[in-house]
């Protein structure tokens, strides 16, 4: 169970809901570290949403990229010196269509978010340090980004894309991956769920590597782009099929939930596949599939594992 504690915000007069979900200590100096997500509707619109669940499902997820980036010695000189400071945490905003970003409420809506975030560190002694998330981008007057409307106006919020050096960790990650099983990059056989920012960085260094990359993309546009650039691309409707290709690694970079059970049984059933990792957030809603996965012979390497360059940047560049 986890030990994350929840502080949760509403609008006066609209349904917003902002969760702010940290592992940190009040009143001790801490640092909660974890990016500003506005919940997107992939997510809001599932029966089973709750805003806090998915606070602290985040929450934890950063916090164990803390973790393990101490359980190895990652991290510069500012992440040495704070260590003891920083801690996990996550901010969920749960909008409504007018309020999200580049709608006609997105002010009001970031304006109730900057309001509460004032007020968590009023109340608890903990400093918000937190960024870029799902949900952001250009508002509603088009000329001003989300992530500098928030820097502009907290001292907490970083303006910065991590999505790069958290793909850089990824791919080094996966590329150590294969060579510990002897695997040669080049010629690798790679599944890519999921190619957005991180997702697009993984691919580019992953091609020019050698290595043949079937991509699965939620996102019509995208994958629109990715035929034209002559790849293989399959939409979620393939998924099953996507799976049970011969693979030599699973690179998981989408929304969230990738591995359900059904997917988990898909991909320890595949006996080609012998590396699963990426650094997607909340990528299996149960979490004996990791078991399942290692007791099937794959290589299972956490998210939060390949995610951590990001928050290790970002510690470095803005603390």
């Amino acid at each position: 169970m986890s030990t994350a504690r929840v502080h949760r915000f509403s609008h006066d007069t609209s349904p917003w809901q902002l969760s702010i979900a940290t592992h940190a200590t009040p009143h001790h100096g801490a640092l909660s570290l974890g990016g500003f997500r506005i919940a997107p509707p992939e997510r809001t619109e599932r029966p089973d949403y709750d805003n806090d669940r998915e606070a602290v499902g985040l929450a934890d997820g950063m916090e164990a990229k803390i973790h393990w980036s101490r359980l190895i010695g990652a991290g510069g000189p500012v992440t040495r010196r704070l260590g003891p400071r920083l801690s996990g945490g996550k901010c969920v905003l749960l909008p409504t269509s007018a309020g999200r970003v580049g709608a006609p409420r997105d002010v009001e809506l970031l304006d109730f978010a900057l309001a509460s975030f004032a007020e968590f560190e009023r109340e608890t002694g903990i400093a918000l340090v937190t960024g870029q998330d799902l949900g952001h981008g250009m508002m509603s007057d088009g000329v001003t980004s989300s992530l500098r409307y928030l820097n502009d106006r907290f001292a907490g919020s970083v303006l910065a894309d991590t999505s790069k050096p958290t793909a850089e960790g990824n791919f080094h990650v996966l590329a150590g991956a294969l060579d510990a099983l002897d695997i040669p990059l080049d010629g690798a056989r790679v599944g890519l769920i999921g190619c957005g920012n991180i997702g697009e960085h993984v691919l580019s260094r992953l091609l020019v590597a050698g290595a043949r990359v079937a991509v699965l993309e939620s996102s019509p546009a995208k994958r629109a782009q990715l035929v034209e650039r002559g790849l293989d691309v399959t939409s979620p409707e393939g998924k099953r099929a996507f799976m049970a290709r011969p693979m030599d690694a699973l690179v998981i970079n989408a929304g969230g939930g990738t591995l359900d059970p059904a997917t988990v049984g898909e991909v320890a059933a595949n006996r080609e596949v012998r590396i699963v990792c990426g650094c997607e957030n909340l990528i299996m809603p149960v979490s004996s599939g990791e078991n399942i996965l290692r007791d099937a012979g794959k290589v299972f390497i956490p998210t939060e594992f390949g995610g951590m360059m990001g928050y290790l940047t970002a510690v470095e560049e803005y603390l």
